[in-house]
This record gives structure tokens, sequence and C-alpha cells, in this order.
């Protein structure tokens, strides 16, 4: 995401799109009034207006700073939003608050996706498409979010520079904690032992790699596209001296060749696109060993939702993660049953840690805001991350997104797969 995409993307600078300001306002005011869910409040000048049912458990407020706020709502829908928060034309002490808002009450913020934003929506949609994940357009996809440099992701991530989800043994947990139990735990799921060759596919910065080999002592091969993750990563790997347990690519996983005991994907396939989706699992089931087990865990949205997801733009997939799609459990498992022999054999729902590890990035990134501005990261961009990370954090606190782990065997697998004790943070 470039610091000026979002002023270029902009409703209000279009000439048509800025003439019609009082409109929206009315537009947008209108769609609040069907708030049945929780509160809001609307602070624009002197005016303050209550949507909702005051008194409720969820309550928050928004302060417009900018009548373009309400251009960019009514014009450009849930994209729009977060695209003025990014602008700076409104502003909320509680943003998670906000989306929790929007998430219960979906009916309201797809009539507003549905009304006047129904004039954008297929731009959106047509450059979407542009975007499919081809291996060419994967890596470019791929290096519009990870790429935007090593340094920013170290102010909010723990020091193990793991960017998915944690799981907090309880509210002591630390960050770091959070991060190496799970990591922990899709290594004792697949009963990793010093004579397996591990295959990962979505190196991030190579935390699970290092956390296998170190811990576990066996081999690893991880893969990644993005030449800013490859490039930490080796440097950590080297660091460890690890460099003869952990061989890091830069390949696209459509071009890996060879057979492997256990194989590993954490929160990559967000990124594969659904129309690869039997591709990514083929060549899954392929590189595994007949008696191997597979991990994968995955961002999930309701089956319900999933056909709608996938036609949709949303802010996330316009200006965060280019090309991406989430998947639903059902969509997942008819794949897998469709393109490869592999079993799932076990599943975990892990969504509920989500929460608490978004918050703690957002914390993060808040506390580290004037050094970001110090690493030449524009207020448009930290905006625009505060937003993601809130816009995530709320879905994840409604349950409207889950996070999975499954577990899959291929036909020979003998393992005693019985789940393990799994309980506690690892330091």
């Amino acid at each position: 995401m470039s610091d000026t995409l979002l002023a270029t993307a902009s409703p209000s600078r279009l000439p048509l799109v800025g003439s019609f300001e009082s409109l929206a306002r009315k537009a947008v005011r209108a769609r609040l009034r069907a708030l049945t869910e929780g509160s809001l409040t609307v602070v624009d000048g002197d005016r303050r207006d209550v949507f909702g049912t005051t008194g409720s458990d969820l309550q928050a407020e928004i302060v417009v700073h900018d009548p373009r706020f309400y251009t960019a709502l009514a014009f450009r829908g849930s994209v729009g939003a977060g695209e003025a928060h990014a602008q700076g034309w409104w502003d909320s002490d509680d943003l998670v608050t906000v989306i929790r808002l929007c998430v219960r009450n979906r009916a309201l913020l797809e009539g507003i996706d549905s009304g006047l934003a129904r004039i954008a929506g297929p731009f959106l949609r047509a450059y979407h498409s542009l975007r499919s994940n081809t291996k060419e357009g994967s890596r470019k996809n791929i290096a519009a979010h990870y790429d935007l440099g090593n340094d920013f992701f170290e102010l909010f991530l723990d020091d193990t520079m793991t960017y998915s989800c944690g799981i907090f043994a309880d509210e002591t947990t630390t960050l770091r904690e959070a991060s190496v139990a799970k990591l922990d735990r899709a290594c004792r799921k697949l009963q990793l032992r010093p004579d397996d060759h591990l295959l990962e596919i979505g190196t991030g910065w190579g935390s699970l790699a290092l956390h296998a080999a170190e811990r576990y002592g066996c081999r690893v091969t991880t893969t990644t596209i993005s030449a800013e993750q490859h490039a930490l990563a080796s440097e950590r790997i080297a660091q460890a001296g690890l460099t003869d347990r952990v061989t890091l690519l830069l390949e696209d996983y459509r071009d890996l060749t060879g057979r492997y005991d256990k194989l590993v994907s954490i929160e990559m396939i967000e990124a594969v696109g659904h129309q690869y989706l039997d591709t990514y699992f083929r060549t899954c089931s392929d590189r595994l060993a007949p008696d191997g087990l597979m991990l994968l865990q995955a961002i999930t949205i309701q089956e319900q939702q999933w056909k709608q997801q996938v036609s949709s733009i949303d802010f996330i997939k316009r200006h965060v993660f280019p090309g991406s799609c989430l998947l639903s459990v059902a969509t997942i498992a008819d794949a897998v049953a469709r393109v490869t022999d592999l079993k799932p054999v076990q599943l975990e729902e892990i969504g509920p840690h989500y929460t608490r590890t978004l918050r703690a990035w957002g914390d993060r990134l808040r506390a580290h805001r004037d050094e970001a501005l110090r690493r030449g990261y524009s207020e448009e961009r930290i905006r625009a991350w505060e937003f993601y990370l809130a816009y995530c954090e709320g879905g994840f606190a409604e349950r409207y997104l889950g996070d999975v782990q499954v577990l899959l065997a291929k036909p020979d697998s003998r393992h005693d797969l019985a789940l393990p004790n799994l309980s506690g943070a690892v330091s």
C-alpha cells in the first residue's frame, strides 16, 4: 500500500462525488438510524447524534473532522471508511468497538455497501480481479504487504517476529510467550522428531523454522516469496547457527519439489486465493511422504458469509492484503477431499486468542507511533494500519472470524493422533 494510494483512491478527490456531499451526509445518517445493536455517537462540530440503543453494553463514539468522511462512506462503503480514517477525516478513541458495532449490525453495513457505494463496487471488483494470485501476481501481492519494511513490522510484533495468532495460557501470558506457545503447539501436533524433514510453506520471518530446528532437532526446508522476509529470515537463521538444519528458499509453493515427512503452513493460505485452492492442497499432498502429516493454520469466516466475502472488496483486500481471500472450514474440507488423499484428523479453534494477539499488536503500534514516523513511515500509513488491526480485532471479538489449526494425515500415517497435552505457555 503506497502512501499516495489512499489519497488517489479517496472519493472526495473525484469532482462528481464531491458534489454530492450533502446527499452523502443524509444517506449515512439515514442508514445509522437503522442501528439496533449497541449505540454509536457521532460528533460533528457542535452536533452530537446518538444512534442505536442508549445504555447498551456496546457503545462507541466517532468524531468527524472533515465532511468528506460522509462522501467516502456513502460512495465507497466499508472501503471508504478505512480510507477516510487513514486520511484523518474521522477518529474514535475505541476503533475496535466501532468495528464490533458494524459486525453486530451487519445488515446496516451491507445497506451502506449496497446503497450509493454500488457506484464504486464494479471498479473495486475490477481492480481486485487484476491482482489474481498467478505466480507473478502472488509475488506482487505479497510484496505489497510484507515488503513494506521489516523495521515496520518490528514495531508491533514481539522479538520472535511471529505474525499470526498466539496462544495465551492465562491473563499473565505475554505476547512473546503466546507466540512461542503457538509455535510449540504446531510442532507437538506434528510430533516432530530429529529424523524428520519438515517443509514449511510461508516462512514469515523464520520463527517456526527456527523453533522447530532448535527445539526438536529436525531438518526444515522453508519458503517465502517476500524478498524482505527472506533477507531477515536468512540473517536470523545464520545468527542462530542453524544453516545446517534450515534451508531457506525464495520460491513459490507451486515450484516446490521433493517429499517431506511433515508439512506446516501457518496463516499463509489466506494469500492463496480461492481460484488456486485446489492447486495449493494438491501441491501440499504431493510434497508429503505416504505416511506424512500436515498442520494447517487458517483464518476462517463463517460458511454463510463465504460466498459474499469472495465477491466483495473490503478495506483489507483493497489496501492491505491484495489478492487475499478468507476460507470457511467447509471450503477447506471440501478442497482437501476433492483433490488430495489427506484425511483431517484434528481440528482446534484458536480464534478467541486472536482478539488478544491483535490487541497487543495494536497497543505496540500505538506505543511506537513516534518511532514509526522517525523511520519515515507516513501518518497516513500508520493510521491505515491502526484501522486494519482494529478491523481484524473487532471481527474476532465478535466471533465473525475464526482461526483453526487442522491436522491432516496421509493414508499410510500410523502416528498416534491423540491430541497431545497442550496446556501451558512455553517460555
